[in-house]
C-alpha cells in the first residue's frame, strides 16, 4: 500500500469511529462520561474487553517474540485466566457492593485519604506508562509507513495520534468507547485471522489439520519450561506472574475496571469477566501461531526483521496484497487505539474523582474540569511518548510494559490485598513511604538477584514482590485496632 492509501484507510477508520462517538455522545454528562449511566450490555463490554486488554504491544509483540520465547508467553496466559476467576468473584463483588466508581474509594474507605491518594496516583502512574508503551509502538509503525514519506517528524505523529483519540472520547467518554471498542475488537481478530490464512497459503499448508501439525511439530512451539528455575520463563515464575498481572492490570486498574462497573448488575458484571476470560486465552494462542508462521515465513524468504519489526514488515510487502496489508493496518491500529482511548478516559476518570474529588466543586463547574484534565492527559502521554523514543530501540515492547508494570502496580496490589486479607488498622499517613520504598527494593533486588540469590533471574514474578514488599511494609505501621474489610 502507498502512503496515500494508507493515510485514507486512517481517515475512513476515525470517520467511523467519530460517527460512532456523535451518537453515543449526545449525553455530554459526568454520569455518562465515567459510568455510561450503569446500562452497557455485559457482552458487548466483554468482546470490546478483549481488544482492550490485547492492544497493540500484543498484535505486535506477541508474535514477533516467538522467535526467541518460543509459546512461553502462554504460560503466563494460564495464569491471566486463574487471575481473572480472582477478579470475578473476589474484587467485583466488593466494588459492586460498595457502588463504586473509582475502585481506589476503597482505599479511602479502608484506610483513610493518604492510602486513597497513594493508590489513584499510582495507577495514575501505572496507566500513564502502560497507555504511552502501546501507543509508542504504534506511531513508530505509523511512522515507517506513513509519515516518514512525507518527512513528518516523529513528535507530530504522536501528537496527531493522540489528537485523534481526544476527538472521538471528549464527550461521551466510557459509554462511546464501549461501543468503539466492540468494533475496534472486530478488526483486530479479523486482521489477525486474514494474516493467518495468507501465511498459510505462502508456506503450502492447505487445511487447518496442515497448520496444527506445522506448529506442533515446530521447535518454536514449546508451551512448557520447567528445567531451569533460575529461567525467567520458568513455568511457576511466569504462571504466577500471570495470575498477578491480571489482578493487578485488570482488577486494581480503573481502566479496566471502570468497564465492568458499567454493567447493570454484579451477575453481568461476572458474566462479562468470565467469558472474555474464556476467549481471551485462544486469542492469544492465535497471536503465537501467527508469530510462528511469521518466523517461519521470514526464514524462507530472507526477511531479516525481528521483534515488533517482524509483522509490520511482512504485513506492507507487496507480494502480501493490498487487502492482507489494509486488514493488517486496520487490525494494528483497532488495536492500539481500543487500549488507549479507554486509558486516556480513566486517567480523566481517576484524577477527577480520586485527586481533586469532582464531586465537591460547584456543580457548574465540573464539566468544565473534567474536559480540561481529558486535554491535560492528552498532552502527558505525548511527552511521555516522545520520551520513550529517546529510550528504547531494539526491544520487544510487551517485555518491557510488564517490567514496568511490575514496580509501578506493586504498591496497589500490597494496599488491595493488605485491605482485603487483614483486619488491620494502619497509620495512614505513612503509607506513601511504603508505596515509594518497595518498588525501590524491588528494582535492586533484581538489579542484583543473580549475586544475592545464587543466579536466580527475575521475571514478571517482580511484581510479587513488590506488591509482597508494600505487604510487609504495611504491617510495620499498623494500628491495633481492627475493622470490617468489606468482604
Amino acid at each position: 500500500m502507498t502512503a496515500t492509501q494508507i493515510l485514507l484507510l486512517i481517515a475512513a477508520y476515525f470517520g467511523v469511529l467519530i460517527l460512532i462517538s456523535y451518537f453515543t455522545g449526545k449525553e455530554d454528562t459526568n454520569a455518562a462520561f465515567f459510568k455510561a449511566n450503569k446500562s452497557a450490555p455485559w457482552y458487548l463490554v466483554a468482546f470490546g474487553m478483549i481488544g482492550a486488554s490485547l492492544s497493540g504491544v500484543t498484535f505486535i509483540s506477541v508474535p514477533g517474540a516467538v522467535a526467541g520465547k518460543q509459546f512461553g508467553y502462554f504460560q503466563v496466559v494460564l495464569g491471566y485466566f486463574v487471575g481473572y476467576l480472582v477478579i470475578a468473584y473476589v474484587l467485583l463483588p466488593l466494588y459492586y457492593r460498595l457502588n463504586l466508581t473509582s475502585i481506589y474509594t476503597y482505599l479511602r474507605d479502608r484506610f483513610g485519604s493518604t492510602s486513597y491518594k497513594t493508590g489513584s496516583v499510582a495507577f495514575l502512574i501505572s496507566r500513564t506508562v502502560g497507555a504511552a508503551f502501546r501507543l509508542f509502538l504504534v506511531a513508530k509503525v505509523l511512522q515507517l509507513l506513513v509519515f516518514n514519506q512525507f518527512g513528518i517528524p516523529f513528535p507530530v505523529t504522536v501528537l496527531i495520534t493522540i489528537a485523534l483519540i481526544w476527538l472521538y472520547t471528549f464527550k461521551g467518554g466510557i459509554k462511546t468507547i464501549i461501543f468503539t471498542d466492540t468494533l475496534q475488537t472486530l478488526f483486530m481478530l479479523t486482521a489477525v485471522i486474514v494474516a493467518i490464512f495468507f501465511l498459510a497459503s505462502a508456506l503450502n499448508l492447505n487445511s487447518i489439520t496442515e497448520v496444527y501439525s506445522n506448529i506442533t511439530n515446530s521447535n518454536m512451539s514449546k508451551v512448557f519450561f520447567f528445567s531451569d528455575g533460575n529461567d525467567p520463563q520458568y513455568f511457576w515464575k511466569s504462571f504466577l506472574a500471570g495470575i498477578f498481572i491480571t489482578i493487578t492490570m485488570t482488577g486494581l486498574d480503573q481502566d479496566m475496571m471502570q468497564k465492568n462497573l458499567t454493567c447493570r448488575n454484579i451477575k453481568e458484571a461476572q458474566k462479562n469477566m468470565l467469558s472474555f476470560a474464556v476467549v481471551l486465552v485462544f486469542v492469544n494462542i492465535l497471536f503465537l501461531a501467527l508469530g510462528l508462521m511469521l518466523t517461519q515465513y521470514a526464514e524462507q524468504n530472507g526477511i531479516t526483521a525481528k521483534k515488533d519489526d517482524l509483522f509490520p514488515t511482512i504485513a506492507m510487502l507487496p507480494e502480501i496484497g493490498i487487502a492482507t496489508s489494509a486488514f493488517f493496518l486496520l487490525g494494528l491500529i483497532a488495536a492500539a487505539y481500543s487500549s488507549a482511548d479507554s486509558a486516556l478516559t480513566s486517567l480523566t476518570t481517576s484524577f477527577c474523582i480520586d485527586i481533586i474529588e469532582l464531586d465537591k466543586k460547584p456543580q457548574q463547574e465540573q464539566k468544565k474540569i473534567r474536559k480540561r484534565t481529558h486535554i491535560f492527559f492528552s498532552f502527558l502521554l505525548v511527552a511521555v511518548i516522545i520520551l520513550f523514543d529517546t529510550i528504547f530501540t531494539d526491544v520487544s515492547v510487551i517485555w518491557e510494559l510488564f517490567k514496568a508494570a511490575g514496580y509501578t502496580y506493586g504498591p496497589l496490589l500490597g494496599l488491595f490485598a493488605f485491605g482485603i486479607l487483614t483486619k488491620k488498622h494502619i497509620k495512614d499517613k505513612y503509607v506513601w513511604v511504603i508505596a515509594i520504598t518497595a518498588p525501590l527494593l524491588s528494582y535492586f533486588m533484581n538489579l542484583y538477584s543473580k549475586e544475592l540469590l545464587f543466579g536466580y533471574q527475575f521475571g514478571f514474578e517482580i511484581l510479587i514482590v513488590n506488591g509482597l514488599l508494600t505487604f510487609i511494609g504495611l504491617l510495620f505501621i499498623t494500628n491495633k485496632k481492627e475493622v470490617n474489610t468489606g468482604l
